[in-house]
């Protein structure tokens, strides 16, 4: 299903969400060649991209093949994330997106992330700041509310609409709940039946019968996969398929998931070098290996390896 974010044209409607640590460039290219409609980056501090830092820099490098692609920006300062967004609109980029969900502790004790929720007004701010600097299409990524006392998605989008947003994420949980207990559909919907900006439903999407259920209990526009696309970038043509045709594919075999691991390791490796990529390989291998035989022992292995050449031993051993 074909849509639009401002004047940016998708090719569907299934998202990979913007993960910290997780959705990096090789990540993104994986789950784009999987028919993913649309990848975000890692979220990127305007803080530190106003201070020209090259590793907050590099977050935001880029490919054409990802392309329509999101930046995420994490801030609390309207002012400083509008000179950062027109900076970053210059970039081979589609869409500003900013965090206003993240739940980690240092985000949040420093006002940013999910600690946005606590503020309609400042979040209304923010948009229109960004949306008045630079000319992309800008989004935010929010939260239910930040606890189960203050469910306030409706309101804090609304407040984002009526400040020129051009679509609201919302993922179904509060950021007390972290990751933790159910996503709540009621209130991707609610915000959905409120606001006339597409909407994004986030949250438990691990197979392509929740991608269904979220779609259709919510009536939300487009739906972003997180967690469940971690060592499973297939997660995309799955869903994609059973949406159009009904009927779910096998899911792919441990053979097809090393060759698609050792891919990613080869195209990380490049990114990044060999002793950051195969670093950041390990947690990957391990969500590869999710339900194969021997997953501890793969785990405690690929926490050891040092080289491309440890992994792909690893991999071509126990990925059979």
């Amino acid at each position: 299903m074909t849509m639009k974010i401002g004047n940016v044209e998708l090719e569907n409607n299934i998202f990979l969400a913007p993960m910290a640590g997780v959705t990096d460039l090789p990540f993104r290219l994986l789950c784009k060649e999987q028919g993913c409609g649309l990848v975000y980056t890692e979220m990127v501090s305007a803080k530190a991209l106003s201070y020209k830092n090259k590793k907050t820099e590099s977050l935001m490098q880029s490919h054409p093949d990802e392309r329509p692609s999101a930046v995420q920006l994490f801030g609390s300062d309207p002012e400083i994330l509008a000179e950062t967004a027109k900076t970053v609109s210059q970039l081979p980029i589609d869409i500003i997106d900013v965090n206003m969900g993240c739940p980690a502790p240092k985000i949040v004790k420093n006002g940013e992330g999910s600690a946005l929720m606590k503020s309609p007004k400042l979040v209304g701010d923010i948009v229109k700041a960004i949306s008045e600097a630079q000319p992309k299409p800008v989004t935010i990524k929010i939260r239910a509310g930040f606890d189960a006392d203050h469910i306030n998605a409706v309101e804090i989008a609304k407040a984002a609409e009526e400040n020129g947003a051009a679509a609201v994420a919302v993922h179904g949980r509060t950021r007390e709940q972290f990751y933790s207990g159910n996503a709540d559909y009621d209130v991707i919907k609610a915000v959905k039946e409120a606001l006339s900006i597409p909407v994004i439903g986030n949250g438990d999407v691990f197979d392509p019968i929740s991608a269904k259920r979220l779609l259709d209990y919510t009536g939300c526009d487009a739906i972003m996969v997180g967690r469940g696309a971690q060592g499973n970038p297939w997660i995309f043509s799955r869903i994609l398929h059973y949406l159009e045709t009904g009927e779910i594919l096998t899911e792919p075999t441990p053979a097809e998931k090393g060759r698609m691991a050792l891919c990613h390791g080869k195209m990380l490796i490049d990114y990044k070098g060999e002793y950051i990529g195969v670093r950041e390989m390990r947690k990957h291998v391990t969500w590869y290996s999710k339900g194969l035989k021997g997953a501890a022992r793969i785990r405690n292995m690929v926490n050891r390896a040092e080289s491309f050449s440890d992994l792909e031993r690893i991999i071509t051993e126990y990925f059979v």
